[in-house]
């Protein structure tokens, strides 16, 4: 069977996300067929979730939290996964699938899968995943070139822009063929896209536990088609008040609960459900969302959309099955209060925002 989806990690995160909703628009016959899913670190401990990934009866997604206030706790079955790989071990065989069978191309490779490394320019392998994504769309350029569509799925801002502008800076350097870079730039599309779920755990050897909320919104340009057809796959003229959305209400949330718990000393194992469960904590985030934020959201005609999302983002704050530790949010607290509330406020001048102020003070 041909895999119209060849998808690079094997992440808990694509499991309960990409590869769910491929799952459930194959039921409905909207996706056009299924994922050959390839791992690019060797992990000796992802190795083994290989062979569960490929199993035919595939691997559990357990959706748990809340959804307008009510609990949802369910199980589903992810099956569109028909064959797992290895760029190490499997190396001819994934140059095989991407030049002769892929439609899509799905990344989602880390904090660091964008960096590249010394062998990128000369070994027969490369370490990096940008230095095998090059050579893999070598192969597809020498089979005969087809169109294809990159949909990366890593947390950077435009990260099809940015993907791309390293393979071709790295197809420059290392292979010198000016046609092969011009088919880089005009007939790969490299998408912008931004992702937003919580997926809490992962089940062994394959599956994962995750919120109910869940988001793939892709930048529309010329020539790209959705992935499939399902309610989480939004295609949209322009992806920057979808990041405002995360970044400035549920970032800017979870800031300004870590700085509640940095201020007060509180205990060091506290969660986000726990401390909303004070009713004047939560009266102080949310007067914050009503007063301050959503007012500076409506004065970039987007007050609908930051309201829903606001009641979706208390909602996840208050999942009950998830323990999302304030200590880990605290990290790196400075940077965040700088880029969550302080970019926030010069972005919406003309708001007052006084309790955010007081944050950033």
């Amino acid at each position: 069977m041909k895999t119209p989806f060849v998808q690079f990690g094997t992440s808990r995160f694509l499991q309960a996300h990409a590869d769910l909703f491929i799952s459930e628009a194959l039921e409905r016959h909207e996706a056009p067929g299924r994922i050959t899913v390839v791992q690019t670190t060797g992990s000796a401990e992802r190795s083994g979730r290989l062979a569960a990934l490929r199993q035919p009866d595939g691997y559990p997604v357990v959706i748990r939290g809340l959804v307008d206030g009510k609990p949802v706790d369910k199980v589903k079955r992810v099956t569109s996964i028909a064959r797992a790989l290895s760029t190490d071990d499997n190396w001819d065989a994934v140059c095989h699938v991407v030049a002769d069978e892929a439609e899509f191309l799905i990344s989602n490779t880390g904090d660091t899968g964008y960096d590249i490394s010394d062998d990128d320019l000369s070994a027969h392998l490369a370490r990096s995943f940008p230095g095998k994504l090059l050579l893999l769309l070598k192969a597809r350029f020498d089979a005969g070139g087809r169109p294809l569509t990159i949909l990366p799925c890593e947390l950077v801002s435009r990260n099809g822009d940015v993907l791309k502008a390293i393979v071709l800076n790295l197809a420059r350097e290392r292979l010198d063929d000016p046609r092969f870079s011009e088919w880089l730039a005009t007939r790969i599309i490299w998408a912008n896209t931004l992702v937003d779920r919580i997926v809490s755990e992962p089940i062994d050897p394959a599956g994962a536990v995750a919120e109910p909320y869940a988001l793939w919104a892709i930048e529309r340009q010329p020539g790209l088609t959705a992935p499939c057809e399902h309610a989480c796959v939004l295609l949209v003229d322009d992806l920057t008040p979808y990041e405002k959305l995360k970044l400035h209400i549920l970032n800017l949330g979870h800031t300004v609960l870590a700085d509640i718990w940095l201020r007060q000393g509180r205990n060091r194992d506290e969660t986000v459900r726990q401390i909303l469960a004070e009713a004047d904590i939560a009266r102080q985030l949310e007067d914050i969302y009503r007063q301050e934020v959503v007012p500076a959201f409506a004065a970039k005609d987007l007050g609908p959309q930051a309201s829903a999302y606001v009641a979706a983002t208390l909602d996840r704050f208050r999942n009950p099955f998830l323990d999302h530790r304030l200590g880990d949010i605290a990290n790196h607290h400075a940077e965040k209060v700088s880029r969550r509330i302080a970019d926030f406020r010069r972005w919406s001048p003309a708001i007052a925002m006084p309790m955010l102020g007081a944050i950033c003070d």
